[in-house]
């Protein structure tokens, strides 16, 4: 109980990442954009890309960080990933949503949400193969914290969930005492009125998906960095993602932190009771209880 306990925090760390971009989007551009969890695809094999390469080029960078299999290699390959997969993001807003939002209607970019979801994960398996691949294939092995009951922690795993939550104390002092926290909300809440305001639509717009795309890159190189890297990542996380983001209320920056956490604990402890074939329908089941109990999440509110 305790370890599906420990594990559920862990996995939830990266949910929590990969639904903030997603809840930003959401709220702001008002559809359920399918294709997000697919960033986190991108920004996993861009690293994988660049991490060789910078062991390469500057062999200095191929030392491990401590009893982490991770090197200084793969740190930098994770800024460019969450460079180029925040490109991406506003590159597929230029290309596919800004055309169907100027002429379409929110059920339109849906579809085409889902069209570019299926787009980007077969030109991935088409690039890289469809075979597992990993970032390192040094053996770590994990801590044990308890022999009773036996509690095994890999130290890569507290190294992400550091850094995670790292990552989220910093996102909610940028959007809770900043100039830009303040305009994201007013623009999210009344985008006319906010432009009547002076503030930018356009640039705003373009900075959540910067945002969204490098917070998606991180989460993506976290889980492959804990699991392995496929082309699917992005299917297999579409769901609990979208239910983090559900959990939380679409919109809420805390809710969507808060949310990952929920929803990744609840599908670990769900393998206690249940066999291990049902634990991807978990996120499912969330979903259709919190429409069911509170369709605005936990801290959500309604929107006319």
């Amino acid at each position: 109980m305790i370890q599906h306990l420990l594990d559920g925090i862990l996995v939830g760390a990266i949910l929590s990442l990969g639904a903030t971009g997603l809840t930003m989007v959401m709220h702001m551009l008002r559809f359920a954009n399918f294709s997000h969890a697919e960033l986190l695809s991108i920004g996993a094999y861009v690293a994988l890309v660049f991490d060789p390469l910078f062991k390469a080029l500057l062999p200095l960078l191929s030392a491990q960080i401590g009893p982490l299999s991770m090197t200084w290699a793969l740190v930098a390959a994770i800024l460019v990933a969450m460079a180029l997969t925040a490109l991406s993001a506003v590159l597929f807003d230029r290309l596919v949503f800004r055309r169907v939002r100027e002429k379409g209607e929110e059920l339109s970019m849906v579809f085409a949400s889902f069209g570019l979801a299926l787009i980007i994960r077969n030109v991935i398996g088409l690039v890289f193969g469809l075979h597992t691949k990993l970032y390192s294939q040094d053996i770590v092995f994990a801590t044990v914290l308890s022999r009773d009951p036996l509690i095994l922690v890999k130290p890569d795993q507290v190294a992400v969930l550091g850094v995670a939550l790292a990552v989220m104390a910093a996102l909610h002092l940028m959007l809770s005492r900043t100039t830009f926290g303040y305009a994201l909300r007013a623009v999210a809440e009344n985008p006319a009125l906010a432009q009547v305001n002076g503030i930018n639509l356009g640039r705003m717009i373009v900075i959540v998906w910067l945002l969204g795309g490098a917070l998606a890159a991180m989460a993506g190189v976290f889980y492959g960095l804990t699991n392995q890297i496929t082309p699917v990542i992005g299917r297999d996380l579409v769901l609990p993602v979208f239910a983090a983001t559900i959990v939380g209320g679409i919109g809420s920056i805390h809710g969507a932190l808060l949310g990952g956490f929920v929803v990744g604990i609840a599908a670990n402890l769900a393998l206690v009771v249940l066999p291990s074939g049902y634990s991807p329908s978990v996120p499912f089941l969330i979903i259709l209880a919190v429409l069911l109990v509170r369709p605005n999440g936990l801290f959500g509110e309604e929107r006319a």
